[in-house]
């Protein structure tokens, strides 16, 4: 009686009851009764029994006196067994209420076993179980005081509506029970659910933020090093240069490695921004206005690149959330260029209307040989991600020997 079930905990290490498990599957699903019955303890045991044995005991008193000795043993010894039955009334709970109510016919001290086995099948609020059942036991009140006639003299009509009137009250009392328990377990698991579907935003929040910092670190780092990476491998084979001109390049090195610290020191100073958004209107973060400046500053370092851009009439009105994407998609466009491709024409071709969305794509030659740096290809993950979160797509793939990268984004975004 009362096994207990495991589930799948939203909290890992800890094992689900049966009311817990069930709340996994959903509130909306109507419990089983087995699903809000309450664990039954060593006090719940024992309360249940001095209450079957009071029951039997007032009902046995009021046959006590006309009973013969060789009659009381023979009351008991068909009682015992209804008290062993009722152990087992949530395993099989009409079959056992039909047995005890069966006894109960025939025996004063089943009338406790047989009430309690009663009750347990109106928690469970079926009504043709709870009808059936609470009829037989009326027909055993009644057959009772047939073979064991009682001491008083009541009319027939009186001891029926008595027994009705009993019967009613204690099914009744069990279906209250089992309605409050249920109504305890819906509202539990509700309040389960919700924490464990709290946990799961917090968590889910918790990835997107890591992305979306991964996102900018890799878009404004890599680019920058890419920067640095090119300069310090341009003095590692030139051997011609004089010493200002090294001078020079050290002095481009150590310009772009504090612009990498500067945008490193943005991209922190929003995780440790406390609400206020100081840090991100300290730093200001890209837009559309800043792409011509971004492959500016690309040719001046040596990348040949080719902007196309049909969005120049309609520059003030491109949204600051979409311009922001359309220049990390650039970024990223002139970065891999630079490692896979050095040397080679970058065309960047950029349209668009409002109706429309717009439209980037990037074209450069296939490279030869090893890559001037490093790479892993996140960048590119990071961008379909941002495209994807800006609700529009990106895909690169090669077409003959060039390597092209495009991607719509809406003007909405």
């Amino acid at each position: 009686m009362g096994e207990t079930k495991v589930g799948v905990s939203p909290h890992p290490g800890r094992l689900l009851t049966p009311r817990e498990g069930s709340s996994v599957r959903g509130v909306e699903d109507h419990p089983r009764p087995e699903d809000y019955q309450p664990r039954l303890t060593w006090w719940s045991h024992a309360w249940r029994m001095l209450v079957m044995l009071l029951v039997s005991g007032i009902v046995w008193i009021g046959v006590a006196e006309e009973q013969t000795e060789a009659r009381f043993v023979l009351d008991v010894a068909a009682g015992l067994p209804a008290f062993v039955l009722v152990f087992y009334r949530r395993r099989w709970p009409v079959p056992v209420a039909v047995a005890t109510a069966a006894l109960g016919a025939v025996s004063t001290f089943a009338a406790g076993p047989a009430t309690l086995a009663a009750v347990s099948v109106a928690t469970r609020r079926r009504w043709s179980q709870v009808l059936a059942v609470g009829v037989l036991n009326v027909v055993s009140a009644q057959t009772v005081y047939q073979v064991q006639p009682p001491t008083t003299d009541d009319p027939e009509w009186l001891t029926v509506g008595t027994n009705v009137l009993f019967v009613a009250a204690f099914m009744a009392w069990g279906m209250y029970i089992g309605s409050r328990r249920e109504l305890l377990w819906t509202l539990r698991s509700r309040a389960e659910r919700a924490e464990a579907e709290q946990e799961l935003r917090v968590r889910q929040a918790r990835g997107n933020e890591r992305a979306r910092i991964a996102r900018e670190m890799h878009d404004v780092l890599a680019h920058r090093i890419s920067q640095i990476s090119m300069h310090a491998g341009a003095l590692s084979f030139r051997e011609d240069l004089t010493a200002e001109q090294m001078r020079e390049s050290a002095g481009v090195i150590q310009q772009k490695a504090h612009e990498a610290l500067t945008d490193l020191r943005g991209v922190l100073g929003v995780l440790r921004d406390d609400g206020s958004g100081s840090a991100e209107t300290e730093v200001p973060q890209p837009t559309y206005a800043d792409l011509q400046a971004l492959v500016a500053d690309a040719r001046e370092e040596g990348l040949n690149v080719e902007l196309v851009d049909g969005l120049a009439a309609q520059a003030g009105s491109v949204p600051d959330t979409v311009g922001r994407t359309l220049y990390r998609i650039v970024q990223e466009g002139i970065t891999n260029a630079r490692k896979h491709a050095p040397g080679s024409l970058l065309t960047v071709r950029v349209s668009g209307s409002v109706d429309d969305g717009i439209d980037v794509e990037l074209r450069n030659p296939i490279g030869f040989g090893p890559a001037a740096a490093p790479g892993a290809g996140l960048g590119l993950i990071g961008l379909t991600e941002r495209a994807q979160l800006a609700g529009g797509r990106l895909e690169h793939r090669r077409e003959g020997d060039h390597f092209v990268l495009r991607a719509w984004i809406p003007w909405s975004a």
